[in-house]
């Protein structure tokens, strides 16, 4: 093996001033935790740095919850995380990467903060204060009856017998205590406090039934009401994220609260130890426009003379474009994620993979009947408290506009629910007196689907709250605002848990569609729709970002990759699946078929070379993924109500399966599916990869992807990273085999951009005609700035020739005269440009 010398950043260096004026090259994903600190990733800035990537990205560096494993649950906005090292070693870490012209970007989460336990300032004093409060505003609270708190196992006066409510002394403060743990203060002013408190104490003894009554009187009087979790869905008076009852939203959009939690964001921006920020769900915000101003005004006054770069994690359905109003650079990728998975998918797979499905679960096919039931079931089980919020809203409204005063309540809940049953994106963005362009077919989508199920006469209720949304209907402004504001923060949280916490886990025609920011519906993409939309994003937002792998995907890349290879060979994969089934049987008694089948994909995504030698490491991966999977599909157990039984079952047969002598066959033959398919898949992998790094955006690498990612839901996305391993298979250039692949190819084409920069950064984008009989099977594409100019030609969907196969490319018989045409009267052959490969990319 021939071993690269370490010679320091390759390519021109970049001066400082340039750096920080302009968008990242390309980012790495890090997650950071108290066993990942940012003394650890100051140790790997060289290891970034030679991969070829400008700029680290983290996740929240605020601080959280004690112990928390991704950050998103902060309790401090205001100081960076003392676990990770605090700001001293978070400015270690950017002056390190400074000193190689590299930056920093962070993750924040400006839509919610962690109230579990007592580490949460605000909250706490919230709690004690009830409105008095200086952070009562702060969160999204209905103060008309005192604060829902559902923290209890069992209704309260089960609790307070069963010795789980308590008053105790904590550190010379009187409080209620919680299941010996969680602290609850008192008012100030409650009499119990001016007690001795040794009296108070006993007489507050829940041994005693005259305690016990005085304990329920005592939380009775409280700016809070202590109550059953299970009441949470129904009784809740606050906004809360999604449908987690420890993570309270904020009302950033008062200028007071987005002072507060964004004043460290602003500080670490002046001081140069930041270049710009991921912001974590902006459409759970109230005004997710504004809010965006906002925030670059706040960094660009913050950093005079500097250009902040900032994308945002949003969802994109097919169709709809990030809002290029919103001063920000575009998404965090999760739409790029969609386009390339559909561009593997061959459309011809569709078919006989969804019949097989229908026929194995006996469930539609039709992603759109799994979507509209789990919005219907989730709008009424877990968001009831937010829609009669969101209901009463229209009705005060209705009511103030004089003559729709006769509107009954009941009749708008019928138009608002039926208009979130069928809403096709998260949300619109009307402010209750105006609305931008984009959100007008989306109205006139969600019009038309939802006269599909609106009672006769009805239709023209929906359509009033429509024309809310647009800002264009009767009544007062501020009650429409209120109204309109509380529809879209109700829109948004429904789908996404309707799509990918629901009906994800309950549709299985191809798993490798469904993923965060795709839609099953639409399993396939024309290559021609691919190169429309790499031209828009060229044209629209060139700087937005490019993920294949993010802390949130349900499955890795690579993982994607290797199941897209099923659409292509969907009669190999029914034949494997049949007998796979009849070998099972034995041990899948009493477990929907359906489940089993969803295994077996999971299976096939999650292999890797060391999962028989590692079984029970590989095992408990997926064991994990299944117990999260039929919870969260919420069909045959759940968070709230598991059916250990049933989960005991599944794990059961995924053990027999790898560890009973009887399965011996399916293990063998799954070992020799797997050998079939793992050219196909490798060429996929190379396909996604080289166009991730070579079309318009910002590459971003999610930690340890620069290896296959054959990685499932979270925490197994998240798992620690051999980053010395990594190191070491930089040193070699040649002879690394297999594994190294996909390294090598993301640090070539990383090198590349390091050296052409504004290439990459503004050159145009130019589909190339590919002609001849595999013409289908090829992506295309010029860029050109200057008089620098990129050819790159992928080969995708090549799984039927491929399988069965030993190399990750046909043979050069097999392109048959197809031609990439790159200039009047210059054609590249196809036989020459992946004779090695499935990814020809060449600087000129």
């Amino acid at each position: 093996m021939k071993r690269r010398k370490h010679a320091g950043a390759a390519g021109p260096a970049i001066d400082r001033a340039t750096a920080l004026a302009t968008c990242p090259r390309a980012t790495y994903r890090l997650q950071f935790h108290a066993d990942f600190t940012f003394a650890d990733a100051e140790t790997l800035v060289p290891y970034f740095d030679e991969l070829g990537v400008s700029h680290v990205y983290a996740s929240p560096i605020t601080t959280a919850r004690r112990g928390s494993r991704h950050g998103y649950d902060v309790t401090d906005p205001t100081r960076v995380n003392p676990e990770l090292g605090g700001e001293a070693a978070l400015r270690r870490l950017s002056a390190a990467l400074r000193k190689r012209d590299m930056g920093l970007i962070i993750d924040i989460v400006p839509n919610h903060m962690s109230i579990a336990g007592d580490e949460n300032p605000w909250w706490h004093d919230v709690l004690e204060n009830g409105q008095a409060s200086a952070f009562a505003r702060y969160f999204d609270i209905d103060w008309n009856a005192p604060l829902v708190l559902p923290v209890l196992g069992s209704p309260l006066p089960d609790a307070i017998a069963q010795g789980h409510v308590r008053l105790v002394d904590a550190g010379g403060r009187l409080c209620l205590r919680l299941y010996d743990e969680t602290p609850c203060p008192l008012r100030p002013d409650d009499p119990v406090l001016a007690m001795p408190r040794g009296d108070a104490l006993a007489g507050h003894d829940p041994g005693e039934e005259s305690g016990r009554k005085a304990l329920a009187a005592l939380a009775q009087r409280q700016h809070y009401r202590l109550a059953y979790w299970r009441a949470a869905n129904d009784q809740l008076n606050w906004r809360r994220f999604f449908s987690i009852n420890e993570l309270a939203a904020l009302r950033v959009e008062d200028p007071d609260v987005f002072a507060a939690t964004h004043a460290l964001v602003f500080r670490l921006f002046a001081a140069g130890v930041i270049d710009g920020v991921r912001v974590d769900h902006v459409d759970g915000l109230s005004d997710p426009a504004g809010y965006c101003h906002r925030l670059v005004s706040g960094l660009e006054e913050a950093g005079p003379g500097r250009r902040p770069y900032v994308v945002v994690e949003k969802i994109l359905a097919p169709g709809e474009h990030h809002p290029r109003d919103w001063r920000v650079q575009g998404t965090s990728g999760y739409d790029f994620m969609r386009e390339v998975t559909a561009l593997l998918h061959e459309p011809a797979g569709r078919e006989p993979l969804a019949e097989l499905w229908s026929r194995i679960s006996g469930r539609s096919a039709r992603f759109e009947d799994e979507e509209f039931t789990a919005r219907r079931q989730l709008l009424s089980w877990q968001f009831e408290g937010q829609l009669r919020a969101c209901v009463d809203a229209f009705a005060a409204l209705a009511h103030g506009a004089g003559d729709l005063a006769w509107i009954p309540k009941a009749m708008l809940r019928r138009a608002v629910e039926r208009l979130i049953w069928v809403f096709p994106v998260y949300r619109t963005y009307g402010t209750g007196v105006s609305s931008p362009p984009q959100d007008a077919p989306v109205r006139e989508a969600a019009r038309r689907a939802a006269a599909r199920h609106s009672p006769p006469g009805e239709d023209a209720v929906a359509a009033l709250v429509l024309d809310w949304l647009e800002g264009n209907g009767p009544g007062n402004a501020r009650l429409a605002a209120e109204a309109v504001r509380r529809f879209q923060q109700l829109s948004s949280p429904i789908a996404a848990k309707a799509v990918e916490d629901t009906a994800f886990y309950r549709h299985g025609v191809l798993l490798s569609a469904n993923e965060v920011g795709s839609d099953p519906a639409r399993f396939s993409m024309p290559i021609a729709d691919f190169h429309a939309a790499m031209a828009r994003r060229c044209a629209k937002e060139p700087h937005a970002m490019l993920a294949l792998a993010t802390h949130d995907h349900k499955r890795g890349a690579d993982a994607r990759a290797r199941l897209a290879v099923l659409s292509g060979v969907p009669e190999f994969w029914r034949s494997h699946v049949r007998r796979w089934m009849e070998l099972a049987r034995p041990d899948a008694a009493g477990i929907d078929p359906a489940d089993t089948y969803m295994l077996l994909q999971t299976l096939v995504g999650a292999w890797d070379a060391s999962a028989l030698a590692n079984r029970p490491e590989f095992l408990a991966r997926v064991q994990a993924w299944q117990e999260k999977a039929l919870r969260e599909a919420k069909l045959r157990s759940s968070w709230v109500a598991p059916d250990l039984g049933y989960e005991a079952r599944c794990k059961s047969l995924t053990d027999a399966l790898f560890g009973s002598e009887r399965h011996r066959e399916f293990r063998d033959s799954f070992a020799r599916f797997m050998q079939a398919i793992s050219p196909a898949a490798t060429a996929n992998s190379i396909a996604q990869t080289a166009l991730q790094l070579s079309v318009p955006g910002v590459p971003d690498i999610y930690q340890g992807t620069e290896l296959p990612d054959f990685s499932l839901v979270d925490p197994d996305n998240r798992r620690p990273v051999d980053f010395l391993r990594r190191r070491d298979l930089m040193a070699f250039t040649e002879d690394c085999g297999a594994e190294a692949a996909k390294l090598q190819l993301i640090s070539h084409l990383l090198a590349m951009r390091r050296a052409r920069p504004s290439l990459f950064a503004t050159g145009d984008y130019r589909s190339l005609e590919v002609s001849g009989p595999r013409a289908g099977h090829v992506v295309a594409f010029a860029r050109r700035e200057g008089g620098s100019k990129l050819v790159c030609a992928v080969a995708i969907r090549l799984d039927r020739v491929l399988v069965g196969g030993s190399a990750p490319c046909p043979s050069p018989q097999w392109w048959d005269g197809t031609c990439v045409e790159i200039g009047p009267g210059e054609a590249l052959q196809a036989a020459r440009l992946f004779a090695t490969t499935t990814a020809s990319i060449t600087l000129c």
